[in-house]
């Protein structure tokens, strides 16, 4: 067996960020992303067919245009491959299908939004990265099942204006 595969997973090590997301994930309790609910949240507002969804920009590193990906062979049909993001082996998840909705062809808005969450870098394929928004904590509403996605991946949903954003939880989009 290649010294580059985990035994008996047939999966390459860079995709080992599923084990310390999920163990991240329990040390933290399920409480919705370390972010105190007293304070504001900085997100950066993204859209996934015609849902907005936001990622507290503390986990963001990058935001980037969609580049070759390298498949890597034995992963969920969701993680794309891996990229070479400025000397670092980044693996590459599409959001549409982890979230369970249907495959789009990639266009001039699709985005990359490369995500560090703990010691673990990913990049996440959405449509369009729309915009960087102060949400007051006072509009932040808790989880429910919202749009086509469950409640597991989300820590809370905000109203903004007019605009509706689900935040994500990033450590729960990791774990499975």
């Amino acid at each position: 067996m290649p010294a580059e595969l985990e035994k008996g997973r047939g999966r390459t090590r860079p995709f080992r960020w599923r084990r310390r997301a999920r163990k991240l994930n329990r040390k933290r309790g399920k409480r919705p992303m370390s972010m105190s609910v007293q304070t504001d949240w900085k997100v950066i507002a993204f859209r996934l067919q015609e849902e907005e969804y936001a990622l507290p920009v503390q986990y963001v590193r990058s935001i980037e245009k969609i580049q070759p990906i390298t498949r890597v062979p034995g992963t969920a049909p969701y993680v794309k491959g891996v990229i070479n993001l400025r000397g670092v082996v980044t693996p590459i998840i599409d959001l549409r299908e982890r979230f369970g909705f249907a495959p789009e062809p990639y266009g001039e808005q699709t985005r990359m939004i490369i995500a560090v969450f703990g010691d673990i870098e990913v990049g996440l394929i959405v449509d369009a990265a729309n915009d960087v928004l102060d949400i007051p904590a006072a509009s932040i509403e808790p989880p429910e099942a919202i749009g086509a996605i469950g409640a597991a991946y989300i820590c809370g949903v905000a109203k903004v204006e007019k605009r509706l954003l689900i935040l994500l939880d990033l450590a729960s989009v990791l774990s499975e």
